[in-house]
């Protein structure tokens, strides 16, 4: 199966945000196609620590963020390795990014993702074989 897209933290963290209503029906509903059409969408180890993290301090106990990450891990999940920090360190410099950011980019780069679903990069912009898209515009 072809992994068309890879989705950045902040969509999965907008899919249990009850304060921002718009986003979390938009990111509801693409975290509904990462089930529906399992294998199509990933994300990456660095994915699930940052939702973790972030679901936690935004006060949701630790058992809900382990379940949830558990749930996204049946997804296909870019583990993190030298090889990607080392690509995340090129794509950070050629394309200006924080590390985080580069690092997310590699990850959806690695799998082959055509799009990367996120707020935190460039609407519309091609970075390499991905294409940034951010879903909430």
């Amino acid at each position: 199966m072809v992994i068309e897209r890879f989705l950045d933290t902040n969509i999965l963290l907008y899919g249990y945000d009850l304060d921002a209503v718009a986003k979390r029906g938009i990111a509801l509903a693409l975290i509904e196609d990462g089930w529906h059409l399992l294998g199509r969408t990933a994300i990456s180890v660095q994915v699930l620590q940052e939702f973790h993290v972030n679901f936690t301090r935004r006060g949701h106990p630790a058992s809900e963020a382990a379940t949830l990450t558990g749930d996204f891990s049946l997804w296909p999940v870019i583990d993190n390795t030298l090889a990607l920090f080392r690509l995340g360190l090129s794509l950070q410099s050629r394309w200006q990014l924080s590390l985080w950011d580069a690092m997310i980019l590699a990850a959806a780069q690695t799998c082959g993702a055509r799009e990367l679903l996120t707020e935190d990069l460039n609407h519309g912009q091609n970075y390499g074989s991905v294409r940034a898209i951010n879903p909430f515009l």
